[in-house]
Parts: structure tokens; sequence; C-alpha cells
């Protein structure tokens, strides 16, 4: 199967490098400036799974592109989606498969718009990771997930084509026969998270010391009631799990969304939080998710008075 990784930053460039390194046909289509960064230090993993050096990883920019791939591993940035379309559409044959592991939900729409909803299977990972001064890309935490499903057929052909081909490289693969619902409760877990600590500007476990754990379970239980609202209910051990994860004094847990906006990057958040909150009525019964989501469309604001 060919498959075709867009992008070559923490997510695609994990995904993508593990694929490469069990054997799979691969490409990354990149940025002029990254292809560059790639053909200078080649493509780096550095994992607790095991390291991973490939010297000359087969890259394109959009230029480039030629000829349907079997398989798009898209895992660009919300913001970035429009231009990714533009940029792989030239890949997208017949019988080509689109697998998108971006967070939250409207990038579906998206996808079924420009290329049809029987291209597009369901997605997600769980996994920290991110790219140091140099691009090599860092594992930091003992996850490596990425969860796929046909969102209309789980039992079939295609998906199976998929699992075989993303199967036995070194992270963990699982077909999920209610992909759509997975996500859903992804969204959940990572709006609260992303909320709250981009709120406070610190870790979960920092909130919780300081005493706003209620708040997080405020946040959590507001996002629960959305899915719910638009019929996806989290599951009970979902919910047992999270509140977990989200109530732990211990944890140094923060998302991916505060790192970004500590650097004075764009963020996600108008997909990840505004559009959870569109979900829901744009706030109604949800104060904390609408705070968070004003607190980041300030940030944007400023960016863009500032020029950043």
């Amino acid at each position: 199967m060919r498959i075709l990784v867009v992008g070559a930053g923490g997510i695609g460039g994990y995904f993508g490098g593990r694929l490469l390194e069990a054997g799979r046909d691969v490409r990354f289509l990149v940025r002029p400036a990254r292809a560059a960064a790639l053909a200078k230090t080649g493509l780096v993993i550095q994992s607790g799974f095991g390291d991973f050096l490939h010297p000359a990883p087969p890259a394109v920019t959009e230029a480039g592109v030629s000829g349907p791939a079997d398989l798009v591993l898209l895992s660009c940035k919300a913001y970035d989606l429009e231009a990714a379309i533009a940029a792989f559409a030239p890949a997208v044959g017949p019988d080509t498969l689109i697998l998108p592991l971006l967070n939250g939900m409207a990038h579906l729409a998206a996808l079924d718009a420009r290329f049809g909803p029987a291209r597009v299977l369901g997605g997600l990972c769980q996994i920290s990771v991110g790219r140091d001064a140099e691009g090599r890309i860092l594992h930091f935490n003992d996850v490596h997930n990425l969860v796929c499903g046909d969102r209309d057929d789980p039992g079939s052909a295609r998906i199976a084509r998929v699992e075989a081909a993303l199967a036995d490289a070194r992270f963990a693969l699982r077909i999920s026969p209610a992909i759509v619902q997975e996500m859903w409760e992804k969204w959940v877990f990572i709006a609260a998270c992303a909320g709250i600590t981009c709120l406070m500007r610190a870790a979960v476990g920092d909130i919780v010391t300081a005493g706003g754990g209620d708040v997080i379970e405020r946040l959590f239980d507001e996002c629960c009631a959305i899915a719910a609202g638009r019929g996806h209910p989290p599951s009970a051990a979902m919910v047992e799990q999270s509140r977990g994860m989200l109530t732990n004094p211990k944890s140094a847990l923060m998302a991916s969304m505060l790192r970004d906006a500590e650097r004075g990057a764009p963020t996600e958040a108008d997909h990840i939080l505004s559009a959870l909150l569109r979900e829901g009525a744009n706030g109604s019964g949800a104060p904390l998710l609408s705070l968070a989501a004003l607190h980041m469309k300030a940030y944007d604001a400023r960016r863009a008075r500032e020029g950043s």
C-alpha cells in the first residue's frame, strides 16, 4: 500500500517514521522548509519505545505530488486543513482512503465535502509528542496508540486493508467498531484538558493543588453534556478514567494547546473549544467552556494586533 503522510511534525513524523521503519512504502508531503530540514538532518525519532533515524526520508512538496496514493495519513493542524486538502488532493484517486488524525470532528465535514464520505475514515491518536529546535521528534510519554475505523461499516474490506498496511509497526494499532463515539470521547477529554490548562496557564496537578479540582470537574461535565446532547454520551469507563486523570494532584498533564500558546504560536482552540461550544448551542449551559474559548479568542486577537 502506497502511503502518503501529510506532515512530518510530531504526529505525522512519529507514525509515518514508524511505518517507514517497518518497511512500508511511505512518502511525506511537507512544506519546503521542512523538506530542506529533512534532507539535511534526516528523520529522527527519540522515544522510550526505541529511537529511529532515517537519513533521507522520502519527502515531496505540494508541487511534487503525483499519482494516487492508497492511503493518505492526515496529520496536519486544524488551522492548516484547507491548505493541506489542496496540497494532497492530486494524490486522491478512485480507491484512495483518507485517515485523518485531527482532534475534534469539524474536519470530517470538510473532507467529506471535498472527497466524499466513502473515502474518509475515522481516526485518532493517543500520544504526547513534539519537535525540538533541531526538528527531532520527541516522544514524551509511554503511549503511542493509533485508533481507526470505518465510520459506516466497521467490518468493511477497506478498513481491513488499512489494518494490514499499518499492522506490525512500532506503535499500538487498534481498529474500533465505534470510531465516531471514540472520537467524540477524545474531543470531550481534550476540550476539558485544554480549556482548563490554557485558562489557568498551569498543569492539571498545579490546578488541583491550588484548589481547582472542582472547577476542572465542572468543565469536564459541561463537555460531557454537550456530547450527550449530540447523541454521543461518554461511556462510564471513559468518564471514570478521565476524572482520575483530570483530578490527580501529581499530574504534569497539560494540553499541547497551552504549549503552543506559551510560545506565541497559532492554536487549535477554534477547532476544539469553540467548535464544541457550537455543538452545544453556542455555550448555553457551558459557562466554563465559554470562558475558556473566550480566553483563547482573546489570545488570537492579541496575536493579530501584535502581528505575530
